[in-house]
């Protein structure tokens, strides 16, 4: 079964925590620090496989994790790089971020590669923190947190001409007499619930693509029937081909039904509307000539300001095709040869303190002491003497996970704890 939407949990590496150990070797006094970096975390990357029609296997399988990067060890040695993951998907998937709805990625045109999320980086080692004030740092930066996120998958086709028109109108024999694409054929609505692709070659006339989208009712910018199933694989074709049914055979008129698939698109996408469109009304096999004319003028007194070109045609027999797909092919080569590719709005970012180290140990006196590069950090940039600077340093003691700590290492209402000269008692 062709499957157009997806929602997967991607998570990328985390980066490996740094080491702490310090150099013990005979004959050598006061070795110092040599705890190794960890290794950088994997990437999740999304990659175009052209053998790919749809999103069928994102629906069994929606985890993605890459690999974690390794813990560093003793004697600087840096921890082995997680392997990153690459997910392949077809031409023209579309992620996006799940609460926002902002576009991540758009695997289209040149865009066969993309890195969605970073893994983590690496932790430095105890090694890095040495100082003339601190030559036995006992701590090490931890890795890098893991960036995850959930994204819905959506594929939108990729096509140069989008057939739109009503169920039961003949888009799939009008494809199928075209191309080399063959869709079901039957005499329900609705045959068509999957997009089909089909590569022009027809009397001479070849190189462009046309899909036949879903059909389409009135309601659908709104959802109803297949709704955005059919508006969204449309947003990529440059040019459009309104199928009609010129002999009426389900009573509809066809000038009511271009009117009401016009103002569906121009409800769901305003841009799409104003794309260049061309009027096939087929089935006129089924109509006497005079009729034919009769209703090639009424879709001409309708539309001569919008449409390109109004042709009678006859799917079934081939009458009138190669003159619609010959001002198709005059229109395509007036356009812009590149694939619409929709532009990421959605960045990862990180808190950039939120991975530097710090220790939280008992002195000989029974204070609490907590050191480290995010304390220095912190207390470079607060000023402790206001009430606004206060507050936010209790409010960073607490989402930091400090107090956390202070709480795990046993600390109890009253005692003290030491920060780089600042003495405090802690209460609850």
């Amino acid at each position: 079964m062709f499957a157009d939407r997806a929602k997967i949990y991607v998570r990328s590496g985390k980066g490996g925590d740094g080491h702490v150990s310090f150099r013990r070797e005979k004959y050598v006094a006061n070795g110092g620090p040599d705890g190794g970096d960890g290794g950088k975390g994997g990437d999740i990357i999304f990659q175009v496989d052209k053998g790919m029609n749809g999103l069928t296997d994102f629906r069994h399988i929606r985890k993605y994790i890459a690999e974690n990067g390794e813990e560093g060890g003793k004697r600087r040695c840096h921890g082995r790089d997680g392997a990153d993951l690459i997910i392949r998907v077809p031409e023209g998937t579309v992620l996006r971020e799940e609460n926002s709805g902002k576009i991540v990625a758009d695997l289209s045109g040149e865009n066969t590669r993309v890195t969605v999320l970073h893994g983590g980086r690496g932790g430095l080692g105890n090694m890095h923190y040495a100082t003339a004030t601190m030559q036995v740092p006992k701590y090490a930066k931890p890795g890098q947190e893991a960036q995850e996120l959930y994204l819905l998958m959506e594929l939108k086709v990729i096509a140069d001409v989008g057939l739109v028109g009503y169920p039961n109108v003949g888009k799939s024999t009008f494809l199928t007499r075209v191309s080399n694409a063959r869709p079901e054929i039957a005499d329900y609505p609705f045959t068509t619930i999957n997009p089909h692709l089909g590569v022009v070659d027809f009397d001479g006339i070849d190189g462009f693509i046309i899909a036949d989208i879903p059909g389409l009712i009135e309601g659908a910018s709104e959802g109803v029937g297949l709704g955005h199933s059919f508006l969204r694989h449309i947003e990529r074709t440059k040019v459009i081909l309104h199928i009609v049914d010129a002999a009426s055979v389900e009573g509809r008129d066809p000038v009511e039904d271009i009117k009401t698939i016009c103002h569906e698109l121009e409800t769901y996408d305003p841009e799409i509307a104003k794309r260049p469109w061309v009027i096939a009304a087929n089935k006129t096999d089924a109509l006497t000539d005079e009729e034919t004319d009769d209703v090639i003028k009424r879709l001409k007194e309708a539309f001569s300001d919008q449409a390109v070109g109004v042709f009678p045609i006859s799917a079934v027999s081939g009458k009138g095709i190669k003159e619609v797909l010959i001002c198709l092919k005059e229109i395509l080569s007036k356009l812009p040869q590149e694939v619409t590719v929709f532009e990421p709005e959605f960045e990862y970012t990180y808190d950039a303190n939120a991975d530097l180290p710090y220790t939280v140990e008992v002195n000989s006196e029974g204070e609490y002491v907590v050191e480290g590069p995010r304390i220095e950090k912190m207390l470079g940039y607060t000023n402790l003497d206001s009430e606004k600077g206060f507050g936010f340093f209790q409010e960073f003691l607490k989402k930091s996970g400090i107090l956390d700590d202070l709480e795990k290492a046993g600390i109890q209402e009253g005692d003290t704890v030491r920060m780089y000269g600042l003495a405090f008692d802690y209460y609850k």
